[in-house]
């Protein structure tokens, strides 16, 4: 082995182990409102309906944040357009625990959307990269570290509810983490070994539709259908639990808390169950089954939760543990596949692939609070149900990647 090879293998080691700080950093970050979400909402006097058109701020953002990701990465490299986005996405999250009105607060959002999907793409981008150096499966466990960061965040930021005001708690989790995102971004791959000019068989400009771009759009309906779940989860899950089932402060936190602890089993496992099992039939297996239980439960604790409130909150928190499990491999499986994608550059297609799925991360929730506007929340939780199941459906898409 060449001493150029032996130092591409080194940087790449150390960008792997930064990742996995990365990915930490970007779940804290990005779900450290969810347990303060019933109390900005109350605060500035939202209804279920208003707050889900508030919650399109954050749409537009990673839309836009995504769609320049993949020129940006192209162009000038990964790692440089990470040391802009860390700033942006703290400036959101601390913006939102200012805001006092509906104005403020999808502005905040939006700054937050836009810089969580620029470095998100941009940290699966050199996940990709990592992986091919080392020859190794890392992507699961990448993800698993986000959804790690998303679970200690949420339980941290519910039990100190009673104690500590959504502007202190979120200004504090900015100011640390924007601190946190430089030391890490430094070790990441440089521009010059991570790949992001790609070659003379790759297009750096893909158009919107066609042929040559059709299996991006699978992949990309695909993993919007799981990132509605998620959305769901993690934007109305305690809301679900405090206004439909009548659960207090610290205890209605526990949905999400369920459902991030069941996405870090199943992306720790990730990376040997998609070699076990393979990527289609692991997606397939995870949108058919954990779209069902998810559904199921809700439906069995709802009804019950004014007379039996401990056994219905028990088994509502299943329902959210088997949509955590189902969903937590399709991230990856769908980003892995967007990057194999022949004849367009791998930053590209995750990004192309990235601003389809991760608008349904944010839009998702906002169609959850529209329905649930008109009827009630236990209704509009049916949305993201059904649209988990259809990502179980859509994971024939992944064929086409081979990821």
């Amino acid at each position: 082995m060449s001493i150029g090879a032996l130092d591409q293998n080194h940087r790449a080691k150390l960008a792997r182990n930064s990742l996995r700080v990365c990915f930490l950093l970007l779940g804290i970050v990005s779900m450290g409102w969810v347990p303060r979400i019933p109390e900005i909402k109350d605060l500035i006097g939202l209804s279920n309906g208003a707050f889900g058109f508030v919650l399109l701020g954050s749409t537009f953002g990673s839309i836009t944040g995504a769609q320049l990701a993949g020129r940006l990465m192209h162009t000038f490299g990964s790692q440089k357009v990470i040391f802009v986005g860390v700033f942006i996405m703290p400036a959101g999250l601390a913006g939102m625990g200012l805001a006092t009105n509906a104005v403020a607060l999808f502005l905040s959002l939006y700054t937050m959307g836009f810089g969580y999907a620029l470095i998100d793409m941009c940290y699966n981008f050199q996940a990709t990269v990592v992986e091919n150096i080392l020859e190794r499966r890392y992507m699961s466990s990448f993800h698993a570290m986000w959804s790690m960061g998303a679970f200690v965040t949420t339980v941290l930021g519910g039990a100190i509810t009673r104690h500590v005001s959504p502007r202190t708690n979120l200004v504090a989790i900015a100011i640390v983490s924007l601190i946190a995102y430089l030391i890490a971004a430094y070790y990441l791959l440089p521009s010059s070994i991570d790949g992001h000019k790609g070659d003379e068989e790759h297009q750096a400009k893909i158009p919107l539709f066609g042929k040559s771009v059709m299996p991006l759009w699978f992949l990309g309906v695909g993993l919007l259908a799981s990132l509605v779940g998620e959305g769901a989860a993690s934007d109305w899950g305690a809301i679900l639990l405090r206004d439909e089932m009548g659960y207090g402060k610290g205890v209605y936190a526990s949905a999400f808390a369920s459902f991030a602890l069941a996405m870090i089993v199943s992306r720790f496992l990730g990376d040997r169950a998609l070699d076990y099992f393979g990527p289609a039939r692991l997606v397939k297996l995870g949108g058919y089954f954990g779209g069902s239980i998810w559904g199921i439960a809700m439906l069995i604790a709802i009804p019950m939760s004014d007379s039996y409130p401990i056994p219905a909150l028990i088994i509502v928190n299943i329902g959210f543990i088997a949509a955590g499990l189902g969903i937590g491999p399709m991230f990856p499986a769908f980003i892995l596949a967007a990057s194999k994608t022949p004849g367009i550059a791998p930053a590209v297609a995750i990004s192309r692939v990235g601003v389809i799925g991760i608008a349904g991360f944010f839009f998702g929730p906002t169609v959850t609070g529209l329905i649930a506007e008109y009827t009630n929340l236990s209704i509009g939780m049916a949305y993201p149900v059904l649209m988990l199941i259809l990502a179980g459906f859509l994971s024939k898409s992944i064929k086409r990647g081979k990821a």
